[in-house]
């Protein structure tokens, strides 16, 4: 249920991912640059969406970190991308709280917001994230839109792995980054979502 609604670009490799992980857990050098070279460009894009300019140089420090700590790590290759996203993001908030930057926080959050994602419109908005200018306006998101957006489209993680990364229960990661990615569509001219989709209201308590 919900497969093939969104273009999840790093699920194609994750077997392939997995593989390489685990042979990396056996020292293998080489196949932690296939790792790496699998799993770095969807993490550059996310933390792109977080600190901006200075990502490669927090994508380092997340590199080193997860490196070290690799042979803790227990899982396939979605789990992989997950865990390296989780590191990732706590090595920006340290980036961000060292600049003191304060993380922007959302005054909409409401997990009982049960929206279907929309089609057409939002596969057209997630094909223009891939530009630079649409990292610019994802960052410019409230900060859970942006986190939902740049896990579930750029990481491609699916909404209970995003879930984990952020803390939150699923529910509210899928109704931030539908509010994300429909205020993309808008700023990206691409407008036929906005009614589309029926705004249900979750009957949980």
């Amino acid at each position: 249920m919900g497969q093939g609604t969104e273009p999840r670009r790093g699920q194609a490799y994750d077997g392939e991912l997995g593989v390489a992980v685990a042979r990396a857990q056996q020292g293998d050098e080489a196949a932690f640059a296939v790792a790496y070279r699998f799993v770095q460009p969807g993490l550059l894009g996310y933390l792109r969406g977080l600190v901006g300019d200075d990502a490669e140089d927090v994508a380092s420090d997340a590199w080193l970190e997860i490196a070290r700590d690799l042979g803790r790590f227990r899982g396939d290759g979605a789990g992989f991308r997950g865990w390296t996203a989780t590191i990732a993001r706590h090595r920006a908030l340290d980036h961000l709280r060292r600049q003191r930057v304060r993380p922007r926080s959302s005054a909409l959050e409401q997990d009982v917001l049960e929206l279907p994602g929309p089609q057409s419109t939002h596969d057209q908005a997630l094909e223009a994230i891939s530009t630079e200018h649409a990292l610019e306006l994802v960052r410019g998101l409230p900060r859970d839109q942006a986190e939902a957006v740049l896990l579930r489209v750029v990481v491609g993680l699916d909404g209970p792995a995003a879930a984990r990364v952020l803390g939150k229960r699923p529910g509210a990661v899928r109704t931030a980054a539908y509010r994300g990615l429909k205020r993309l569509a808008r700023q990206l001219g691409v407008e036929s979502v906005t009614e589309e989709a029926p705004r249900t209201l979750g009957e949980s308590t």
